[in-house]
């Protein structure tokens, strides 16, 4: 996975609550194996009407969203199934982070073990976001070493709780299996203890 430390990007405001995995990914897409190429059907019901041409009114549709890798979202944000394609969806598209009052706890721990960095801050910080960002660029500046969130003019400036584990994780680009090889030495030593 790549590292994250400090990201800069612009934002998409999704003013939605309790967006499910469904929606993020809906379940006919879920049969590829690998973990890209799913980026194109993010939110497909939502995107795209039913000719496929895109859908004006939909928020990452906006000119305001183009290019962001930041996603301003709203209360329990994920909940429905645990499948991990929604994470996936949503780094093929280009965010690298989500910022919101609330996720599943599901969701959230398969974001940070897919390199995307979930942040919970409390509701009326989010909604001022939301307001931030709401049909013009908003650029945002997400410092997971120091866990502070500003925008470039200084009129936004927060602070964020994480976990020290996922922190290092997503501070190095680890997944588990990185974690694990750390351990390489010590677990070979123990199968030629063992004989395994």
């Amino acid at each position: 996975m790549e590292a994250l430390t400090v990201h800069e990007g612009n934002t998409a405001v999704l003013e939605r609550a309790n967006v499910d995995t469904d929606q993020i990914i809906p379940k006919q897409f879920l049969k590829r194996v690998e973990r890209t190429g799913f980026g194109q059907f993010l939110f497909f019901d939502w995107r795209f009407k039913s000719d496929g041409e895109e859908d004006p009114s939909f928020e990452l549709n906006y000119p305001s969203a183009a290019n962001a890798s930041i996603l301003i979202a709203d209360h329990n944000f994920g909940s429905g199934s645990s499948r991990e394609h929604a994470p996936w969806a949503l780094q093929d598209y280009g965010f690298r982070v989500i910022i919101a009052p609330s996720y599943s706890d599901i969701f959230y721990n398969n974001c940070v073990k897919n390199g995307i960095l979930p942040v919970r801050l409390p509701e009326d910080q989010v909604y001022e976001l939301m307001q931030n960002g709401n049909d013009k660029e908003y650029h945002l500046t997400v410092d997971l070493q120091n866990q502070q969130i500003s925008d470039k003019d200084a009129d936004f400036q927060a602070t964020f709780e994480i976990d020290p584990y996922w922190k290092e994780m997503l501070l190095n680009g680890w997944d588990e299996i990185s974690i694990t090889l750390q351990y390489e030495e010590d677990i070979e030593a123990y199968e030629k203890r063992v004989k395994v």
